[in-house]
């Protein structure tokens, strides 16, 4: 009896200690976690909305109306913008500020409590952003008394600032998701007034003592409007293993928390959870309870022991059984697998030869459409070098007679013509010879203004037979895409090539080529002034050796090749008629840079 009340003694006095500090450590634990994701949720809140400011800020419609404050049209697009930008961004409030304070434009405009007219001249993201800086400030709003956190950026225009662009979020959604059984997550700015919580007596409450310093700072950024401010009752200490207490008097009880805190610095707040202790006091008395009812029944365990200790032995030559069972079915499983994986393997194989003879048909099918447009040339490049051929013929001779009455002067003229003639010839030859070999190139940055010159002279015998010409825009700047030169050069001699087939019976036969870039594409479009696509065929225009044009003039592998080759290049290739008639082909690529193509080169 003496050891049994000596082991029941040493369970209170040491096995209380430890249960203190295991269960006080385990709150903790779960106290960090909830702590890491209030804040990680405040920071991702916060990254998420932290660069809306300065992109709005650079709207062409806000830079206008703070170019001309008083413009009452630009104030209208103004507020129409913010407005919609609010809704889909399903934020609180966005306005712009003029330098001053005064507020001009914002989405709120036409709602009961409009911030237009305002003057927010003393809140510090406006002080910031008119700095040249971005700003964040928590605060209760003054006109529409919303607790919000506000992100404010610079208008600035050639190195100037002119006004200030501010994006408020509610908070109310994030607190709401703060409710919990046996914690509490509160957040304080730096003064240690608590103005995030689910628990409205503490609202706008001090966690720290309200000096006239603390409350001279709090009313001069006018951060809590006319809320009434007030200390909360607080009574501080630890526990033996150093974990940090407050006990909060509140209508006449008190409740004592386990206390988490983590400083977020870029915003200036410190976040806190604040954990219940009285379950962690009801774990600790049961584990004593339970451990001194333990030591009652230590007298019992020895007959339970004995019995345990046969059926122990029966359950081991179960589960010896059983193992042998679990065994043998892991190796038959194991034998399934395998040969499951030996097909999977075989598929695989299978795919990538079929993916590989896929290739080479595509392959092959560009080069036939390349060939195919080299036959339908034939005739007209024949044309196009008997003219110099003849022409060098006629220089030559006449040469011989001016080399035999010593009129050199003349003969070397003659021969300037024919290296001239033989210049021409040469460059034809070129082209064909390059439009003709088989590409087999990778993606990169090319110059879209080469790729035209060298395509208009490869087309330049089609142009000339149909009689017509082809109105090149690129734009103001070099245009670089990301592609192939070989295999766009074939894109765009096929879509040439068709507008001057439909052009060829209209009285006036216009082709335009167009470039312009936009959001990091590049647009191209050829359009010509033909009798269009029909609607009955325009969903089969890309499908392979479907053609509208007569026998022996075209395979139908033009449109469906050149679709291939832009999907390809990562773009797109589109067609749809003109108002005016006609159709228009649309190829959107991929935008370069020229610092890439140096790279390249």
């Amino acid at each position: 009896m003496m050891l049994l009340a000596l082991a029941a003694a040493t369970i209170l006095i040491h096995g209380g200690a430890f249960a203190t500090k295991a269960y006080f450590d385990q709150a903790a634990s779960r106290g960090q976690t909830t702590l890491r994701l209030a804040v990680a949720v405040l920071r991702g809140q916060m990254s998420r909305y932290q660069a809306l400011p300065a992109l709005i800020a650079d709207h062409y419609d806000i830079q206008a109306l703070l170019a001309e404050p008083q413009n009452a049209a630009l104030r209208a697009k103004a507020n129409a913008y913010l407005k919609g930008i609010n809704g889909l961004l399903a934020s609180s409030d966005i306005y712009v500020i003029k330098p001053g304070g005064e507020t001009i434009a914002a989405s709120n405009h036409d709602g009961p409590v409009s911030f237009v007219g305002e003057n927010f001249s003393y809140r510090p993201y406006y002080q910031d952003a008119i700095e040249g800086r971005q700003g964040r400030f928590f605060a209760l709003g003054t006109t529409s008394l919303k607790r919000g956190y506000y992100f404010s950026a610079p208008v600035t225009t050639g190195g100037e600032v002119k006004g200030v662009v501010v994006f408020k979020v509610d908070i109310d959604a994030i607190e709401a998701s703060w409710k919990g059984d046996d914690y509490e997550i509160l957040v304080s700015d730096p003064e240690g007034i608590i103005f995030m919580t689910d628990q409205p007596d503490w609202l706008y409450a001090g966690l720290l003592p309200l000096t006239a310093d603390r409350l001279a700072r709090t009313e001069a950024s006018r951060r809590y409007a006319n809320a009434k401010l007030r200390e909360l009752p607080v009574t501080r200490s630890r526990t033996g293993s150093g974990h940090q207490l407050m006990t909060i008097a509140s209508e006449g009880l008190s409740h004592e928390y386990l206390v988490l805190a983590e400083p977020m610095p870029e915003a200036g707040w410190t976040v806190s959870v604040l954990l219940d202790t009285a379950p962690v006091h009801t774990q600790i008395i049961i584990s004593v309870a339970a451990a001194l009812l333990l030591l009652g029944l230590a007298a019992l365990a020895g007959a339970i022991l004995l019995q345990r200790r046969a059926r122990l032995r029966e359950r081991l030559e179960m589960q010896r059984s059983a193992q042998a069972e679990l065994e043998q079915r892991v190796a038959l499983r194991t034998a399934d697998l395998a040969l499951v994986n030996r097909q999977l393997e075989t598929e695989v194989a299978e795919r990538r030869a079929t993916e590989q003879q896929l290739r080479q048909t595509q392959s092959d099918l560009i080069q036939a459409g390349k060939l195919a447009a080299l036959g339908q040339m034939s005739a007209a490049l024949s044309h196009e070098l008997n003219q110099p051929l003849t022409a060098v013929k006629t220089y030559a001779d006449n040469a011989a007679i001016l080399i035999e009455r010593n009129r050199t002067a003349e003969a070397r003229d003659n021969v300037s013509r024919i290296s001239s003639l033989a210049d021409r010839m040469a460059s034809i030859s070129r082209h064909l010879r390059n439009f003709a070999r088989k590409p087999n190139e990778q993606l990169g940055p090319v110059a879209l203004a080469d790729v035209v010159r060298d395509t208009l002279e490869i087309v330049a015998w089609r142009l000339k037979a149909a009689r017509s010409e082809v109105a090149v825009d690129l734009g103001p700047k070099p245009l670089i895409v990301q592609a192939g030169q070989i295999r766009l050069q074939q894109v765009l001699v096929n879509l040439i090539s068709n507008a001057a087939d439909a052009v060829e019976g209209q009285a006036e036969r216009r082709i335009a080529l167009q470039a312009r870039p936009k959001d990091g594409k590049v647009t191209i479009t050829i359009a010509d002034n033909g009798p269009g696509i029909p609607d009955a065929i325009a969903p089969r225009i890309f499908d392979p050796f479907f053609t509208t044009k007569g026998v022996g003039r075209g395979l139908g592998l033009g449109l469906s090749i050149s679709y291939n080759i832009i999907k390809d290049f990562g773009g797109d290739l589109t067609v749809m008629n003109q108002l005016e008639g006609g159709a228009v082909f649309t190829i959107t690529l991929d935008e370069a840079s020229s610092s890439q193509r140096e790279a390249a080169e």
